[in-house]
């Protein structure tokens, strides 16, 4: 499966251009990214961010929790399906659930196509949303599979 990028958010930044000297943050910047050509926090990804901030003795920041749904919700609870569909899930005692965990990630990355909470969309974010769950759902599957020679 791909690595996802999620970018930094704005928590992140802020905590290295209060804690880190201009000068000095550029240089991070490029060790984090491994990329001399970037200095912006802007370049870097979540995980690179909290990287720069542990090595500074400061407290990493966590995602924020997207995934949260609403069991009455039959949209919600679709996505659950998709999700499992997808692969996303994870083996219980007794069934397979949804890894919510996994959903939660790919609602941070730029891959998703609304970078809201699920209980805060409206009828035209589930709709997108759902649209694109679907086509990664239909995508994955629909894949030939290739003959070894």
């Amino acid at each position: 499966m791909e690595t996802l990028f999620i970018p930094a958010n704005k928590k992140q930044k802020q905590l290295i251009h209060v804690n880190i000297p201009k000068d000095v943050k550029e240089e991070w910047v490029q060790w984090a990214t491994n990329d001399i050509k970037k200095i912006s926090c802007n370049d870097l990804s979540f995980d690179q961010a909290n990287k720069i901030l542990e090595q500074n003795k400061i407290k990493p920041v966590k995602l924020d929790y997207r995934a949260h749904f609403d069991k009455d919700n039959a949209r919600h609870r679709y996505v659950l399906s998709l999700c499992i569909q997808y692969g996303w899930s994870k083996r219980g005692r007794v069934a397979t659930h949804a890894d919510l965990d996994k959903l939660n990630e790919w609602m941070h990355s730029t891959l998703c196509p609304v970078q809201k909470p699920l209980k805060d969309m409206n009828k035209e974010d589930l709709d997108k949303f759902i649209g694109a769950l679907e086509s990664m759902t239909t995508k994955r599957w629909s894949k030939p599979k290739k003959s070894k020679l």
